[in-house]
C-alpha cells in the first residue's frame, strides 16, 4: 500500500505543479490582455493618418549646411516632404537609402525635401551610416523616439509623404523600390516645382 500511496502523492504534486504553471501563464496573458486594450484606449498612442496635418516638431539635424542645429517641420513648409523613420541596424531601412539619395537631387529642386529620422543611439553610428551611404539629406536624431512616438510609428522603415499643405498623402510601412518612391515625388511635388 506503500508503493500506492506514494505513486498518488507524485501524481497528486505533478497536478498541483501543472495548475501552477498554467495559472501564471493564463495570469501573464491575461496582463498583456489589459495592458494591450489600455494602450489602445489612452490617447498617447495616437498614429497619425493619412488626410492628417503632419504635427510640428523639432530635432537636431546630424548632417549638411544645419549639422549640429535643432530644425523644425515647420521650417520645410511649402515643400513637399518625405518623413522617413528609420534606423542604421535595420536592413530595410538600409536598402532603400540608395534610392533616396539617387532621385534627392532632382526633386529637390523641385521643392521636394527628405527628412530622414533616425531613432540610434548615438550620433557616432548615423554618421558612420550617412559616410558610408554618401547622404546628403537632412537626417535628424530622435534618440528618444519622441517623434516616433508623436507620429505614432511602429515599424522600421516607414515613410509618410507630405504635400506642401502640410496634408500626409501616403504612408508606407516597409521598404520602398525606386519606381514607388518616384511615384510618391511625384505627388508632393509643389504646383511650382
Amino acid at each position: 500500500m506503500g508503493k500506492i500511496e506514494e505513486a498518488n502523492n507524485k501524481k497528486q504534486k505533478k497536478k498541483r505543479k501543472r495548475l501552477l504553471f498554467r495559472s501564471i501563464l493564463l495570469a501573464i496573458m491575461f496582463g498583456a490582455l489589459l495592458f494591450a486594450v489600455i494602450s489602445s484606449l489612452s490617447g498617447d498612442s495616437k498614429q497619425v493618418e493619412v488626410g492628417d496635418q503632419a504635427p510640428n516638431f523639432q530635432l537636431k539635424q546630424v548632417n549638411g549646411e544645419n549639422g549640429g542645429q535643432a530644425v523644425t517641420f515647420e521650417q520645410f513648409k511649402g515643400k513637399g516632404i518625405m518623413l522617413n523613420f528609420w534606423a542604421t541596424w535595420c536592413p530595410p531601412c538600409e536598402a532603400e537609402m540608395p534610392y533616396m539619395q539617387s532621385l534627392y537631387p532632382e526633386y529637390k529642386e523641385k521643392g521636394v525635401e527628405i527628412l530622414a529620422v533616425s531613432s540610434d543611439d548615438t550620433e557616432k553610428v548615423i554618421h558612420d551610416f550617412i559616410d558610408k551611404h554618401d547622404l546628403t539629406f537632412p537626417v535628424l536624431h530622435d534618440k528618444k523616439e519622441e517623434v516616433f512616438n508623436q507620429y505614432g510609428v511602429l515599424s522600421y522603415p516607414t515613410s509618410l509623404f507630405i504635400n506642401p499643405e502640410g496634408e500626409v498623402v501616403e504612408i508606407v510601412e516597409g521598404p520602398l523600390t525606386l519606381e514607388r518612391l518616384e511615384e510618391y515625388f511625384q505627388q508632393i511635388v509643389p504646383e511650382n516645382g
